[in-house]
């Protein structure tokens, strides 16, 4: 699953520079499109498609993951809230067939509705064209910043 060069999620491999963050059974690593600033994705390390199919200590390390990133995520980008956020499978939304959870940090009005931003992540994830990507330069920077952030916390 992992090599020097990253880790693999779905079809992809995540550069190691865009990782921020890694256990011995998840990951966390910035979004190359993100739906908000500081939107990024924590999946466990072994590729498998839907949650129900992840052993219990891949679940419960997982979702420990989650909060120690969504905690360092609302602190950084100054959010007041974090929606986390499971599609778990195609119908629900999933386009990657590997189970991540989205952190996406929130702030008053960001949505005009709130619940927006459900609708947009379903857009984002349709339409992943090459060209709306970010900077491979703009992830690192970001991925640079959260990383000494998970030194000081256990």
């Amino acid at each position: 699953m992992a090599g020097s060069s990253g880790l693999k999620f779905g079809q992809h491999i995540i550069p190691a520079s865009t990782t921020f963050l890694r256990t011995s059974l998840s990951f966390a690593f910035v979004n190359v499109k993100p739906v908000v600033p500081g939107h990024v994705l924590v999946c466990p390390i072994r590729l498998v498609e839907r949650v129900k199919q992840l052993k219990s200590e891949e679940v419960a390390d997982l979702f420990i993951t989650a909060q120690r990133v969504s905690t360092v995520v609302e602190r950084c980008f100054k959010a007041s809230s974090v929606s986390i956020v499971v599609q778990d499978g195609r119908e629900a939304g999933q386009s990657i067939p590997h189970v991540h959870v989205h952190i996406l940090p929130r702030i008053l009005g960001d949505f005009l509705n709130n619940d927006d931003i459900y609708q947009e992540l379903q857009r984002h994830d349709k339409d992943l064209l090459e060209s709306q990507h970010r900077p491979i330069s703009e992830m690192e920077q970001e991925a640079a910043i959260l990383k000494p952030m998970f030194h000081s916390d256990s």
